[in-house]
């Protein structure tokens, strides 16, 4: 059984534990929300780095075996340093640019993302690899982030907001949506409101849980007998609130496993 860490600027990351707790339900986690400092889209990319390897050492230190960075934005500016900091499996996010340039009928993908994300290096150097008859259409999706992590992805003023940022791959004729930022996945019910049911939204979540298990097969990481493994949930700001949170947007039955939630106090 593995002790495995999950780590994100706030909730969004709740998407990928969601995910993982259905696939791989019998080992430990640990959920670390940096929602003090949520969101990372908006912040420089050294503050990122350096604050992504501070948090990720934490969770090592805790005993994890592995961890997800389940986060664009963090992926993007700092899974590199990490990885060569740390000796564990590091397992990243990244938008799913290739699969949706795959699925796309009419080769028109709207890029729904943090500005820190569309900026980064990683993520151009992806798209630079996809066939040039895809047109992406890049939208920020600024000030969504703040309103999922205070518990109104399905608000009225999430829905305008969603509206506006929408609107440009929606005029574009984009018939693939990627979700490219964790947060996101928990704004399915507001998208298909506004575009309806035919657009196709790509998220990554079954694809880095499935990455984890490679991962964990190649450590031998056995099962232990129990069904369910334990959640512990870690808060930079409100642990009550994260809880109540992972409650409401994650579809897993958390009333399966053993689950706490503290705060995360200072971390140097």
């Amino acid at each position: 059984m593995a002790l495995i860490g999950v780590f994100d600027s706030g909730v969004g990351g709740l998407s990928i534990l969601d995910e993982a707790l259905r696939q791989l339900p019998e080992h430990d986690y640990i959920y670390l929300a940096d929602s003090e400092n949520a969101p990372y889209g908006e912040k420089s990319s050294d503050w990122i780095a350096q604050r992504s390897l501070v948090l990720c050492r934490h969770l090592a230190d805790k005993g994890c075996d592995a961890i997800v960075i389940a986060c664009n934005t963090a992926t993007a500016e700092a899974i590199k340093q990490i990885r060569e900091q740390l000796s564990i499996p590091i397992i990243g996010v990244e938008p799913g640019i290739k699969p949706a340039a795959m699925q796309s009928q009419n080769h028109i993908v709207g890029v729904l993302a943090t500005e820190a994300t569309l900026k980064s290096d990683k993520f151009n150097a992806l798209l630079a690899t996809l066939p040039s008859d895809c047109q992406f259409i890049k939208q920020a999706g600024a000030g969504l982030v703040p309103l999922i992590e205070s518990g109104k992805a399905d608000g009225q003023e999430t829905l305008e907001l969603l509206a506006k940022h929408l609107e440009p791959i929606q005029d574009a004729g984009a018939d693939t949506i990627v979700l490219g930022c964790t947060h996101y996945p928990f704004l399915r019910k507001a998208i298909r409101k506004l575009l309806g049911e035919s657009i196709t939204l790509i998220d990554t979540s079954d694809a880095v849980v499935r990455q984890l298990k490679r991962q964990l097969d190649a450590l031998k990481q056995s099962s232990s007998s129990a069904e369910f493994g334990s959640v512990l949930l870690l808060s930079s700001k409100n642990e009550k609130s994260l809880l109540s949170m992972a409650q409401d947007l994650m579809s897993a039955d958390l009333a399966s496993h053993s689950v706490q939630a503290q705060s995360l106090g200072e971390v140097r």
